[in-house]
C-alpha cells in the first residue's frame, strides 16, 4: 500500500452548472487539493459530473434539432467532453495555485473509459434521469429507438442504465503518472462506460455511479485513503430529520448494516458508503473519509468528517 497516496472524489458543490459558476467553484476545489499537496500528499482526483454531462447532452440535441445534418451525440461521447472540459478547469486552477504556493507539479487530466457488463442488470433498470424535458411527440421517438423515458411534471426525460464498474482502462497510464510524482485527474463522472467487443471498446448509454469508480481508482491504485469532498462535514443517520445522528467514525461492518437497514439515500450518501466499504474491505490498513471540501485537512487528520476503517 502507498502509504501518501489519496484518491480525492469532488462532489456537486465542487463544480456549477454554468461556466461561471463552475469556475468559481473549481477555485474552492483547486485550494483544498494544494493544500492537501502541499501537506506531502500524492493526489490523485476524480469528479462529479451530473449537471455538466446533462447540460452537454442537451446542448448537442438543440444543435441536432436546428440542423438535420447532425445528429444527436451519444452519452459515451457527452461523457468524453464533459471530462475534457471539467479536466481542463480543475488542472489549470491547481495548477495555478500550486504555482503561487511555489509549488512545481504537472497536473494531467486522463479520458478514461471504465469497462461494464452488457448484460448487467441495470440496462433493463435503468436508474439516471439525464437531459432535458420532451414532449409527448418526442419522447415517443426516444421509446422507438429503445430508449427509456420517464413521465415528470414538466414533460419527458430520458432515464440511463447505471451499471456496475468492472475495470479501468487507463489504469496503467494513471499509475505511471503517479509514479513520476503528477497529480492526475481521472474517471470524471463514472468515466465513459463501454462494452468490450473483441478490440474494439463501444461506449454504453449509461451512467455508472461516480462514487464507485473512485474507489475502483484507490484501490487499483493501492491508495492509502479514499476522501470524499463534499458538502456535509459528516455522515449523518436520519439526514435532514430532527434525530439526525452525525458519525465521527464507521466501521465497515457498521456501515454494511446501515446500508441494508435503508439509512442512506440512493445517489446521494449510499454510494460513498458503498464505495468507501468495498475499498477499505479490500485491503489492510486502509481509511475512507467523508467530510466537507473546505475541511480535506482537518478531515485527514480525525478533526472533522467521518472516517470509515
Amino acid at each position: 500500500m502507498s502509504q501518501n497516496v489519496i484518491v480525492v472524489a469532488l462532489g456537486r458543490s465542487a463544480f456549477g452548472e454554468t461556466f461561471p459558476e463552475q469556475r468559481a467553484n473549481v477555485k474552492k476545489a483547486a485550494c483544498a487539493v494544494a493544500d492537501l499537496v502541499d501537506a506531502g500528499y500524492q493526489v490523485v482526483v476524480t469528479f462529479s459530473n451530473g449537471p455538466q454531462i446533462g447540460m452537454v447532452h442537451t446542448a448537442m440535441t438543440e444543435f441536432s434539432r436546428l440542423d438535420s445534418k447532425y445528429t444527436v451525440a451519444p452519452m459515451s461521447v457527452c461523457g468524453a467532453m464533459s471530462q475534457g472540459y471539467i479536466g481542463y478547469d480543475l488542472q489549470s486552477m491547481i495548477r495555478t495555485e500550486l504555482l503561487l504556493r511555489g509549488i512545481y507539479k504537472p497536473v494531467s487530466t486522463i479520458i478514461t473509459q471504465v469497462k461494464v457488463d452488457p448484460f448487467d442488470k441495470a440496462f433493463s433498470q435503468p436508474s439516471k434521469i439525464i437531459g432535458r424535458f420532451m414532449t409527448e411527440a418526442e419522447a415517443a421517438k426516444e421509446e422507438k429507438k429503445g430508449n427509456y423515458v420517464l413521465k415528470q411534471d414538466k414533460g419527458y426525460r430520458r432515464i440511463i442504465a447505471s451499471p456496475k464498474p468492472m475495470d479501468i482502462y487507463e489504469i496503467d497510464a494513471i499509475k505511471a503518472l503517479v509514479d513520476a510524482n503528477q497529480i492526475v485527474i481521472a474517471g470524471g463522472g463514472g468515466g465513459i462506460p463501454v462494452l468490450e467487443q473483441g478490440p474494439v471498446l463501444k461506449g454504453a448509454s449509461a451512467i455508472i455511479e461516480k462514487d464507485l469508480v473512485a474507489g475502483m481508482l484507490a484501490n487499483l491504485l493501492n491508495a492509502s485513503t479514499l476522501l470524499f469532498l463534499t458538502d456535509v462535514d459528516k455522515v449523518e443517520l436520519n439526514y435532514g430529520k430532527e434525530n439526525a445522528t452525525p458519525l465521527d467514525t464507521l466501521s465497515v461492518s457498521d456501515a454494511t448494516k446501515y446500508m441494508e437497514e435503508g439509512y442512506f439515500e440512493e445517489g446521494a450518501m449510499l454510494p460513498k458508503i458503498e464505495a468507501s466499504v468495498e475499498f477499505v474491505g479490500a485491503g489492510n490498513g486502509r481509511r475512507a473519509i467523508i467530510t466537507n471540501l473546505e475541511k480535506a485537512l482537518e478531515g485527514l487528520s480525525h478533526k472533522t468528517g467521518t472516517i470509515i476503517e
